[in-house]
């Protein structure tokens, strides 16, 4: 017991603390090391695709949006004149399936829906 040395009633043996590292084969140590950077590689990729992916889509809703604005405006210009556009008169009235364009009733019916929702932070 002379090579130890006592500290506080306790044993204390020389040296470094922990496990003491394996000898590891450094060709299979490359290999992890090449497989894990394979792998961050194609995670990173698949990263940007679904970024890439997700900023396209909301271009096409920002374009979306776009056209729906303009199409507000046209319906406030043409009110402004005096002029009650027909699609706004099918909502008033309930009929949308009337109209001669069915298709583009349902969708100022969504859009109507949409600006209800969200309509107080566009007027500012």
């Amino acid at each position: 017991m002379d090579e130890n040395k006592m500290v506080a009633g306790k044993v204390k043996k020389p040296g470094k603390r922990g496990r003491k590292p394996a000898k590891i084969d450094l060709k299979a140590k490359l290999e992890r090391s090449r497989q894990s950077a394979r792998e961050c590689r194609a995670r990173k990729k698949l990263r940007y695709q679904y970024l890439e992916e997700l900023v396209s889509s909301k271009e096409r809703a920002i374009c979306a949006l776009r056209e729906e604005l303009e199409m507000y405006k046209q319906w406030c210009s043409a009110m402004d004149q005096g002029k009650i556009p027909s699609e706004i008169k099918a909502l008033l009235t309930g009929d949308e399936q009337k109209t001669p364009q069915s298709g583009s009733g349902t969708k100022s019916t969504k859009n109507n829906k949409n600006t209800t929702n969200s309509g107080g932070g566009a007027h500012t």
